[in-house]
């Protein structure tokens, strides 16, 4: 009998569903990945504002991840929103000390709508701890801006700060541009190719698309997976997420 991937997510809990480790569980489950779960912060929210944060105490963080390492060995990882900049110390520990492979690094900053997920000094940490042990990181083009120092509005300057992103260690870099103004162009950069993944700009606010797609990459490299192969395959479960998004509450459109 084949062996299931198993894929585990470092992230937030968003009580309605839509984003971080709900969200990241349901798309591995809808991609065939059998999902593991650390909860590195509590939210209040909805589908309309982000009403409150409590990270969970570093100690017992650590006890969730060192408690499903030494049962379960995921295939691959990824980190969301870890918040505290304690959480996202442990976090880069344990994942070192368990050599865990296929990590995908979404280094959430700020929600939808509006509100800070992260620690101030957090962004730094996770270049610095977290990047280097990626295979994969997965900014938005705000992130990847406050990252690299570079103004990133357009595509070709998705590209240039992409390569300067691949220079703080991981193996690749997806810069996505679903923020874009008129396009929807994700840029991969492994060092070797730059790859422009395009695709339709669809009208909406949408909510959890970046844990969405980081969720889904993670689940694709679980699989076996290039990372070449696995953004363009995220890139299309996304796409077709955000066409098929639904309305649970009065706010943005959901995705899964």
């Amino acid at each position: 009998m084949m062996k299931t991937p198993i894929a585990l997510t470092m992230a937030g809990s968003d009580p309605g569903g839509g984003a971080g480790l709900q969200a990241d569980l349901k798309v591995f489950r809808e991609l065939g990945v059998h999902g593991l779960s650390a909860c590195a912060a509590l939210t209040a929210q909805n589908t309309t504002a982000v009403a409150g944060i409590s990270p969970v105490p570093g100690d017992f963080f650590a006890s969730e991840l060192n408690v499903l390492f030494s049962d379960m060995r995921p295939d691959a990882a990824k980190t969301g929103m870890l918040f505290s900049l304690e959480n996202i110390r442990i976090a880069a520990r344990l994942i070192e000390e368990n050599s865990l492979q296929n990590l995908v690094v979404d280094p959430v900053s700020i929600s939808s709508s509006g509100t800070a997920l992260i620690e101030e000094g957090g962004l730094d940490l996770i270049k610095d701890l977290l990047f280097p042990l990626a295979r994969v990181i997965t900014p938005n083009i705000y992130e990847a801006s406050l990252l690299s120092g570079m103004l990133v509005e357009n595509v070709s300057q998705m590209e240039k700060a992409a390569a300067k992103l691949k220079e703080a260690g991981p193996g690749a870099v997806i810069i996505t541009g679903g923020h874009l103004r008129d396009e929807a162009v994700d840029i991969f950069h492994d060092g070797k190719v730059t790859i422009r993944l395009a695709g339709k700009k669809l009208p909406g606010n949408f909510h959890g698309t970046g844990c969405v797609f980081s969720a889904a990459l993670a689940a694709r490299l679980a699989k076996g997976d290039t990372p070449e192969q696995a953004g363009k395959k995220a890139k299309e479960f996304i796409e077709n997420r955000i066409a098929h998004a639904f309305h649970p509450g009065g706010g943005m459109g959901v995705l899964i």
